[in-house]
């Protein structure tokens, strides 16, 4: 009975944690939504509602402002729910989307289709002179690349029965590829070509259109439910292999389906918003610190805070130097770097 009372508790403070970070999340939502350089507020969007138009500040709202934050929230969610799913198959606490070379990849494919296809241009001499000619060509391109990278590292990893070191010295040796493949596309590439390769590799939210947004919702739900319901699974895995596959779990399977769901979800991601880097790795290092090594409070936790911290980023992006809106992909390193450095060195200190 009492033992029953504890664990009621337990759960009772795990789901606290989830209401509070919906609840920062949705007033950071509206936060955002009322800053900008623009004077369009909240008070024009309720107007809107009351059928009063206001053309100017509902275009902001609506076409600018609210398509960039629907892009952070479910960017954030689709690469912190990878690199939750990566650090418990891997068991690797260093494991992240990017660990499998599949940003570099996303990264290549942007560049081959800006250079090699035409898909960048200049419009003047001014500062936001670089355009995409066609942005669906460099998504689809960094999306193909993407996705060669990852079967690339499981195929290789497989040969290696999928043991953790395989599968991310793999992915390391595939992203210095991809590294380096870049560089020679750009080093004879034109100076606008350069310039756009290197405007898309920034990070930007700007960029994303609601289609694209859905696109990014119906594949991070789908991975996502997938994730949740093998969530004892993964508890398992957190113990060891050998006792996984003692309570029936098929761990090869497991970890090949999800490695490549966790890899389609980074590159659908990555292709509409470019590399962001670092919330994959912060967002389920904190959230472990909370609530612990439990999936089935792990996931979802460290999905809701990698929304909220790349929202957050995304807002500071906008607001920091206004009217000038910095890359998002820049900002999160810059804070992720520092904060990742500090758990790391909290971790060592508790062994």
């Amino acid at each position: 009975m009492q033992a029953g009372i504890i664990y009621k508790r337990y759960v009772n403070r795990k789901k606290y944690v989830v209401i509070v970070l919906v609840a920062i999340l949705f007033t950071l939502l509206f936060i955002s939504l009322n800053l900008g350089s623009s004077k369009a507020t909240l008070i024009n969007l309720m107007a809107f509602f009351k059928g009063i138009k206001d053309e100017s500040a509902n275009l902001i709202l609506w076409r600018i402002r609210l398509p960039r934050i629907l892009a952070a929230i479910v960017a954030g969610a689709a690469l912190s729910i990878s690199g939750c799913i990566m650090q418990n198959n891997l068991k690797n606490p260093l494991a992240s989307p990017f660990t499998l070379g599949v940003s570099n990849a996303a990264a290549f494919g942007a560049n081959v289709a800006i250079i090699l296809l035409d898909a960048g241009s200049t419009q003047s001499s001014t500062k936001d002179a670089v355009i995409i000619n066609n942005p669906y060509l460099v998504s689809i391109c960094a999306f193909v690349f993407s996705m060669f990278a990852t079967l690339i590292v499981v195929k290789l990893a497989k040969l290696k029965f999928f043991s953790k070191e395989a599968i991310v010295l793999s992915g390391v040796a595939l992203g210095s590829l991809f590294t380096a493949a870049t560089t020679l596309l750009q080093y004879f590439a034109q100076d606008y070509q350069v310039a756009a390769a290197v405007f898309w590799t920034f990070g930007d939210l700007g960029r994303v259109s609601y289609k694209e947004i859905l696109i990014m919702v119906v594949i991070t739900l789908i991975s996502y439910v997938y994730f949740y319901i093998h969530r004892w699974d993964y508890n398992a895995l957190e113990a060891s292999d050998d006792v996984a596959k003692s309570l029936g779990v098929e761990v090869e399977k497991l970890r090949l389906r999800s490695l490549l769901l966790v890899s389609l979800v980074t590159a659908t991601a990555v292709s509409f918003v470019g590399v962001i880097g670092f919330i994959g790795l912060i967002a389920s290092h904190i959230m472990r610190r909370i609530v612990g090594s439990d999936l089935r409070f792990l996931i979802p936790t460290s999905t809701i805070l990698g929304s909220v911290i790349l929202l957050l980023s995304d807002t500071l992006a906008r607001t920091i130097i206004s009217p000038i809106v910095l890359p998002v992909g820049v900002l999160t390193s810059f804070l992720g770097a520092p904060l990742f450095l500090y758990l790391l060195i909290k971790g060592e200190d508790k062994r």
